[in-house]
């Protein structure tokens, strides 16, 4: 596929991603330890999968410092730097390399590339909001991982594959209309 060098389109696209993952952060469910089932993980999996490493990345860190001056972007409707810095800090941090790897997994063009590197970045992801939330909440880093990592691997690892099945598709559908290839 050719890459779209038309930089309004990719601009504008970097946007509706940030657009697409503040909304899907929305879509949660409240747990006890803290830490809220939403769909950001499918949707910074598919930032990183459409718009490759480069825009993909930049489309999560708009995300990212919206949320950090305060717009309320974040799961519960949350936002400002205290988030950055709470039990679920870690975890926000995180989706940085896992857009990357994501991008970088479609840019290598096979699939089951794609899907190990979208793992290794949900794995860093899982390991930074880990850490995060046992330096914050004062537990052991096992403990922090069987709180609130082990209880979401699966449904973030499913949530990455259909990232993937997702972007192949969306891709598609952008070339049949002429966009272009973003990753």
């Amino acid at each position: 596929m050719e890459h779209s060098k038309n930089p309004i389109r990719r601009t504008v696209m970097t946007g509706v991603m940030a657009a697409l993952l503040a909304v899907m952060s929305q879509i949660s469910i409240p747990l006890p330890v803290g830490v809220p089932i939403t769909l950001q993980t499918f949707a910074v999996a598919l930032c990183g999968y459409l718009m490759g490493p480069a825009l993909g990345t930049l489309a999560v860190v708009v995300y990212l410092a919206l949320a950090a001056v305060g717009v309320p972007v974040l799961a519960g409707f949350s936002g400002g730097v205290g988030a950055f810095m709470g039990m679920t800090g870690g975890f926000l941090w995180g989706f940085i390399p896992m857009a990357l790897l994501c991008g970088l997994g479609v840019r290598a063009g096979k699939k089951y590339i794609a899907l190990l590197l979208g793992g290794a970045g949900l794995l860093l992801c899982h390991l930074a909001g880990s850490f995060q939330f046992g330096l914050v909440s004062g537990t052991s880093f096992f403990a922090s991982v069987m709180a609130v990592s082990v209880p979401f691997l699966i449904k973030d690892a499913v949530s990455v594959v259909l990232a993937y099945l997702a972007a192949a598709g969306i891709a598609v559908s952008l070339k049949k209309a002429g966009m272009g290839d973003l990753a």
